[in-house]
Formats: structure tokens, C-alpha cells, sequence
């Protein structure tokens, strides 16, 4: 990012915290995407909070960009375990910011498991979370009573542009690594594992480029609006994966486990939308399939008789390039910091909430008024 283009932003991100200022002396724990434009969001969350903590996404780091954090704000090594253990989260979250008014903001429910801990034992205090996606929305729902408030912005209407053009950045990603083989998407079979707005968003991109799409969803509910859309649906999983030449995942919620693996086309590609960790269960595959790199960013897995192909590792692989959605990201990123906003004011009863209307309404009028008139 040029200096002209990181001063536009920064002017952006100005206008977004004077609309939602935060009171002071408020601490923040950061999971995020490690991507070029991320310094100026960063940059404004910490005009408005201590940093305690920027704990990249393992597969969404561009390098250059992590010097430029480093530099800045203590940066952490992100890792499942780490906080799916509420002693080891409670320790970190000690050593980072003990005695502080805490908020923790979270991409994919990574907080969850030791929350309760936290809110409880911490020697400061726990003011709330803001998640940005839909699997870790699904996380936080999940746990029979929320300690604190968790304000969502996965179901926000300014990250529909977002999730639309993330399933576009899926498909082109995805391509691209087959180009790489000598190989097109065009003509084949593909199937799309989850109907939500980024399955849907990829399905529809698809059938763009004359591919046929057939969807599998849990939900019979998002079955009949695949359905309804012209799309052939299948019963179950294996089914609808078993003649595609393309599979690509979209589920956030684990979506082919061990036995899945063994019906898919023999030489089809595997791609995923979100973390291997929650899409596909790979370490099941160990001893069963040989592993063979045979290009940048494609694995082959083999077996006696069976192969498929694995781009990106089974990381999101529109993040081989970096994601880009354009100025669209800003949209989300102004709703999370309106998100902490609300949640330093004080008075959210512990629970699942959103961003009001009025609010995302206004955060808007700036994207529109700064990035487009």
C-alpha cells in the first residue's frame, strides 16, 4: 500500500472512531488477518485501545506486512490449543494485560472455549467480544451461558459485500492453482459444501464460468434455496462428491471427515474456504495417504488406487492472493470497531448481539461518502 492510499485510509478509520469513541484506557487482544491493507486498521484500533496482543491467523500472513506489525504492537503466535485450554489462555491473557478492562476481538471463535475462564479468574476484567464470522458466531452460541457480552458482526448486512466477493477471490484462487497444472475449471463437475452467503457466492461464480454445480447443505432449508436457485442438490456428502472433479468446502464447521476422503473422484481438486482446521479433518488422512508435493500450493494425496489433490494445504485458498475484496474489507472493519465501541460503553447484558441498524446505517454514509463521491 502506497503512502497516499494508507492516508485515505487512515483519514477513513478516523471518521469511524469519532462516530464511536471509546473511553479510555481500554485494552485490546487482536486475532486477525495479517494482509497489507490490516496496519491501518490496526493503527486505528490503537488509537482508542492498548494493544496487548496481535495474534496473526496462521495461513493469512503476508511477511512484509508482519515486519511492519512487529515493528508496531507486540505480535503472538496464534494457535487453537493455546486457547482451547482455559489454564494456558488465562496464563497468556495474564502475562499480556493483567488488571485491565480487556476486549477481545475474534476471527473464528477462538476465545470460546476458555471464555468462561477468562471472565471468571482473570485479575482484570473481561468487557466482551466482538467475532467477525460466521463459524465462530456459531461457537460463541453455542455455550449454554455467555459470561460476557458477545457482539457479532458474521451476520451483518455490510459484510455481505465482503462474503460475495470472497467467493469470487475462492474461485479465482482456485483456478489459478489449476492453470498452474496446465488444467482450466471449464466443463467440469464441481460441488460446494454449504450454502451459506460465501458457498452461495461460490456456487453462483461457478456456474458463471460454465462449470456444473451440484450443492450439498445440512440445512434442508439452504438445500431448497440451492434448489430454487437451479442448482442440483444431493442427499448426502458422498454423494454429491462423488463424481465432482472440483470440491470446494465452505462450511466453517467441518465438512468432509476421514471416510469422505475415500469417495471423492479419483484426481479431483479439494479446495477450501475458511481453516483446514474447520473445514477438513487431514490428520485422520496420516498412514492412510502419501503426501506429494507437486507444485506451489498444490499436495497430492495417494493411496493404492485413490488420489486427490489438495490446493493450498486445505488453508483458505483465496488467501494464496492475498483475499482481496477492495475497500469492501472497510465496511466489516468500521462495524468491529463500532462493535468495541459498544461494548466499552457498558450496559450490553452478557449474551449474543449485533451492531444496531442506525449504527451500520452511518458507518455507510462514511464507506460511500469517502471511498466512492
Amino acid at each position: 500500500m502506497d503512502r497516499i492510499d494508507r492516508a485515505r485510509l487512515d483519514t477513513y478509520f478516523q471518521q469511524i472512531i469519532q462516530r464511536f469513541p471509546m473511553p479510555r484506557e481500554i485494552t485490546s487482544l487482536v486475532i486477525t488477518h495479517l494482509l497489507p491493507e490490516r496496519p491501518a486498521f490496526l493503527g486505528a484500533l490503537s488509537g482508542i485501545t492498548r494493544i496487548a496482543a496481535v495474534l496473526p491467523k496462521p495461513r493469512s500472513i503476508d511477511q512484509a506486512t508482519l515486519e511492519v506489525v512487529r515493528a508496531l504492537h507486540p505480535v503472538h503466535e496464534l494457535s487453537r490449543k493455546r486457547f482451547a485450554d482455559p489454564v494456558t489462555a488465562l496464563h497468556f491473557l495474564e502475562d499480556v494485560a493483567a488488571g485491565q478492562q480487556v476486549v477481545l476481538l475474534d476471527i473464528g471463535g477462538y476465545f470460546a472455549d476458555s471464555l468462561h475462564t477468562l471472565a471468571e479468574k482473570f485479575s482484570g476484567r473481561i468487557l466482551g467480544v466482538v467475532e467477525d464470522t460466521e463459524n465462530g458466531h456459531q461457537q460463541y452460541a453455542a455455550l449454554d451461558r455467555l459470561p460476557c457480552p458477545v457482539v457479532s458482526v458474521a451476520r451483518s448486512p455490510l459484510k455481505e459485500p465482503e462474503d460475495h466477493l470472497v467467493g469470487r477471490s475462492i474461485v479465482f484462487s482456485t483456478e489459478a492453482l489449476l492453470r498452474t497444472r496446465g488444467d482450466i475449471l471449464t466443463g467440469r463437475q464441481a460441488t460446494v459444501i454449504g450454502f451459506g452467503k460465501i458457498g452461495r457466492s461460490i456456487a453462483h461464480t461457478l456456474r458463471a464460468q460454465d462449470l456444473h454445480v451440484t450443492v450439498f447443505d445440512n440445512s434442508p432449508l439452504k438445500q431448497v434455496q440451492a434448489h430454487s436457485q437451479g442448482f442440483r442438490t444431493a442427499e448426502s456428502c458422498r454423494e454429491a462428491i462423488r463424481d465432482a472433479g472440483l470440491v470446494i468446502c465452505a462450511t466453517g464447521n467441518l465438512a468432509l471427515r476421514k471416510a469422505d476422503f475415500v469417495a471423492l473422484r479419483n484426481g479431483a481438486y479439494l479446495a477450501a474456504a475458511t481453516s483446514s482446521d474447520d473445514e477438513l479433518e487431514l490428520s485422520a488422512l496420516n498412514g492412510l495417504y502419501r503426501r506429494r508435493g507437486t507444485s506451489n500450493h498444490l499436495t497430492r494425496y495417494e493411496r493404492h488406487g485413490h488420489s486427490f489433490h489438495l490446493l493450498a494445504d486445505g488453508g483458505a485458498v483465496n488467501f494464496v492472493h492475498r483475499a482481496v475484496v477492495g475497500t469492501f474489507i472497510h465496511l466489516v472493519q468500521g462495524e468491529i470497531l463500532a462493535a468495541a465501541a459498544s461494548i466499552t460503553k457498558g450496559g450490553i447484558e452478557a449474551g449474543i448481539h449485533e451492531v444496531s441498524t442506525d449504527d451500520r446505517q452511518d458507518i455507510a454514509r462514511i464507506w460511500l461518502k469517502h471511498f466512492l463521491r
